[in-house]
């Protein structure tokens, strides 16, 4: 695990931190007590009585550990954070259970965070930490919350397919005069995500179908996102298949001048324009429970989210948060699916596997 360097908390940061704990301390309707009053919870203090707040974390540290540091100090307590892929932490806590160390999970996909929704790993969140986001980006059961979203896109050659611009559909990338012109990330989690909601919105059936005549059209296959960018801007392809942010940081690195390649939102209601979420839940039986609450609260502030916004050119979660770096694109409602359905990831896995997608 990385351990934070710890930061000295002004009399102000505890103050913060107590006002938060207490906004969670409420009960709920029911006379139960909600997540930031759980018995075994610890009652407010200093930062000295609090104890270290672990976070899982599936985001890159390159991308959130200045967050993160930013986190510890407003949180007011140690923070030691474990770095891996968002599926692989989300297995090992399914594998822990209560045993585990972790009090927060930081995940890149909403699919691992349903995993552990649906296995009861998280405790609801309070309706004034949920309410921060809007409705679309958080769990109906209120047990995650997301922190950004992103927008799959087709990235393409304006000089080779210039007709890209006028798609709605994934399907229209189905014709033969694209056939060694589509670059993807077979290995890449945004693309297993894309898979997964194809799963959902069209049944296995629908989505092996169009695995199929994808892979007939002998699509090239890169190691991740940022190669099938590169594909895309020096014409080795016509179309690659991305993530938004992508090309927006490389038209903030080297200049719109610079990069040739261009992006395509397809119709919000087709598996092609999925926006999937980054996001954060509680484990449940967390021994810092006060202080994973004010985590998340940090996360979803406008120091957090402008942050996302600019730092990373995702698009934030809170309403009155724009970017002050990219020219980001109007978001789109996107595909109607339930996040948590994005779970079934060793289904995906396997499907890639069978159709030679892998």
């Amino acid at each position: 695990m990385t351990l934070l360097p710890r930061r000295a908390t002004a009399a102000a940061t505890a103050l913060t931190l107590a006002t938060v704990l207490a906004a969670c301390s409420a009960t709920g309707d029911d006379g139960a007590p909600t997540a930031g009053t759980s018995p075994s919870s610890p009652s407010a203090g200093t930062a000295d009585d609090l104890p270290t707040l672990t976070i899982y974390s599936g985001r890159n540290e390159n991308l959130v550990g200045p967050l993160l540091e930013d986190l510890e100090t407003a949180v007011g307590t140690d923070v030691e954070v474990r770095y891996a892929g968002s599926s692989e932490l989300s297995a090992q806590l399914l594998e822990e259970g209560d045993r585990t160390d972790a009090d927060l999970f930081l995940s890149q996909d909403a699919g691992a965070l349903g995993a552990l929704a649906n296995a009861g790993r998280f405790v609801e969140l309070p309706s004034g930490v949920l309410d921060r986001a809007e409705p679309r980006f958080r769990d109906a059961d209120g047990r995650w919350v997301a922190t950004s979203a992103r927008a799959r896109v087709l990235a393409y050659d304006p000089a080779q397919a210039p007709e890209v611009e006028g798609m709605t559909s994934i399907d229209e990338l189905l014709d033969e005069r694209y056939r060694g012109l589509i670059g993807y990330a077979p290995t890449n989690a945004s693309f297993h995500t894309f898979v997964t909601a194809l799963r959902v919105d069209r049944g296995e059936e629908g989505a092996r179908e169009w695995l199929e005549a994808f892979a007939d059209l002998d699509p090239q296959a890169y190691e991740g996102n940022n190669p099938v960018l590169d594909a895309v801007d020096s014409g080795q392809v016509a179309i690659g298949l991305i993530n938004h942010y992508y090309w927006y940081e490389r038209v903030a690195e080297e200049g719109a001048d610079a990069v040739s390649a261009r992006i395509h939102f397809l119709g919000a209601d087709d598996p092609g324009a999925l926006v999937n979420v980054a996001g954060v839940g509680v484990l449940a039986g967390s021994d810092a429970e006060q202080s994973a609450l004010a985590a998340v609260e940090f996360l979803l502030s406008e120091e957090a989210q402008q942050y996302f916004a600019d730092a990373t050119a995702e698009y934030p979660v809170v309403d009155g948060v724009t970017t002050t770096v990219h020219d980001l694109a109007p978001l789109a409602e996107g595909l109607a699916i339930d996040l948590n359905s994005l779970d079934s990831l060793a289904e995906t896995l396997a499907l890639l596997d069978e159709v030679g997608l892998t």
